[in-house]
């Protein structure tokens, strides 16, 4: 058999879609006059749907509304909730450094506006999800007070059967971008030393607006890129550019591991589409053409 086609390849336990830093705006508003994050946000939401993918949650890791507006929350809850409800899957909401605790939950929860920090953990099965609020009201950098720390440390003291994926807003790596490494979360080590030997599998994170993957203390650190739009990672150091386009990630959750993939919003022209069979009968094409590289002894 094909190792494509082998039954016994690898496949996820889960499978979570997640969205960063969507900037959504009042309605009739473009973002930065030029960007209509609201369509962005409908385009991922669209292909997530129209894709027919087995998915466990929605995970919407931050910066959600660009300016903490309760009516831009409000109006992100109302595309995304019905695709949620349509697809049997939970919405979960994670804290950015443009969001606003109070609005935030009034305008996603219609929960009573408080200002402490939106940490929770969510249960897909058997695997845990933990979402922490990386936010300083008033920075842009983050930061996990001493308190979030154990809190965290608390949760991870029993494994989880299925391990434990982490989502917050600022990532615990560096950047390609210069001006973005003082924008990170601060203090990471204190957030590696909670990692170690726990079952945390992957640490999903946005707010650069460019993918990007590293590790902290050994676990795996994503950097999902930004729906609204994207970052110039090519360019000088003592700039920050945006670009049109925007993305969304797939992370799909093994027993041994977790891969995080990048998934573009515009749509592409198709340069091939194969079934199995396809696949099948091109391989044993290329079998009957391929020489025999067998050696015969002189």
């Amino acid at each position: 058999m094909l190792p494509f086609l082998d039954p016994t390849a690898p496949t996820p336990t889960h499978t979570l879609i997640q969205i960063s830093d969507t900037h959504i705006v009042r309605s009739g508003e473009l973002l930065h006059d030029k960007v209509d994050a609201h369509a962005a946000l409908a385009s991922v939401l669209a292909q997530i749907e129209a894709s027919t993918l087995k998915i466990s949650a929605l995970l919407l890791t931050g910066d959600l509304a660009d300016s903490g507006d309760v009516l831009a929350y409000r109006r992100l809850r109302e595309l995304v909730e019905p695709v949620a409800t349509r697809m049997g899957v939970p919405v979960l909401y994670g804290m950015g450094n443009h969001d606003t605790r109070g609005p935030f939950r009034d305008g996603l929860f219609g929960a009573e506006p408080t200002t402490e920090p939106h940490d929770y953990t969510h249960w897909v099965g058997d695997l845990r999800i933990i979402v922490l609020d990386s936010t300083e009201p008033g920075q842009h950098g983050g930061f996990l007070s001493t308190a979030q720390l154990r809190w965290l440390a608390d949760e991870l003291a029993t494994p989880a059967p299925a391990g434990t994926v982490l989502a917050l807003h600022h990532p615990p790596v560096p950047s390609p971008i210069a001006m973005v490494n003082t924008l990170l979360l601060a203090e990471p080590q204190n957030l590696a030393d909670v990692l170690a030997g726990s079952d945390v599998k992957i640490v999903l994170t946005g707010h650069a607006h460019h993918a990007s993957a590293g590790v902290l203390g050994g676990v795996p650190v994503w950097v999902a890129g930004a729906t609204a739009y994207r970052a110039q990672v090519v360019g000088p150091a003592d700039r920050m550019t945006g670009l049109v386009g925007g993305e969304y990630t797939r992370v799909d959750v093994y027993p041994q591991g977790a891969v995080a993939t990048t998934v573009p919003i515009a749509a592409a022209e198709v340069v091939y589409d194969m079934t199995l069979d396809d696949l099948s009968r091109l391989a044993a094409e290329h079998a009957a053409q391929t020489p025999s590289t067998a050696s015969t002894a002189v």
